[in-house]
């Protein structure tokens, strides 16, 4: 079926990084724990240290599961940006990192599989 259009179509992203106010979107899952359903999302200064989203921002969404103050932020958990294996440094900034906007940071703590077990 032939269109006919009549003229250009702006494309206006609207949740592209400019509109954050110097912010980016950073989402950010933890693995087999799913009180929380789907990955979180924070507008975020790409200069934050990437230590500062552990200790000051996670907390603020993660505390409610009874695993979070177990997490012993050490070389055992496995951590992922947009699917591949990585380790961040804490003292390194977010963009130093790797993390742009919309980037999807998960992280595993295999000693933590959710409540009784079951990844939940």
């Amino acid at each position: 079926m032939a269109i006919v259009t009549k003229g250009d179509y702006p494309t206006i992203m609207m949740d592209s990084v400019d509109r954050f106010h110097g912010n980016q979107l950073v989402y950010v899952g933890w693995d087999k724990h799913k009180l929380i359903n789907s990955a979180m999302t924070f507008p975020l200064p790409p200069q934050m240290p990437f230590g500062a989203l552990v200790s000051e921002v996670m907390p603020s969404c993660y505390k409610d599961h009874p695993d979070f103050e177990k997490v012993v932020w050490d070389d055992s958990v496995i951590w992922r940006l947009n699917g591949e294996v990585f380790t961040p440094d804490f003292e390194k900034s977010l963009i130093d990192n790797g993390i742009d906007h919309k980037s999807l940071v998960r992280f595993e703590t295999p000693n933590l599989t959710g409540l009784n077990g079951v990844g939940i």
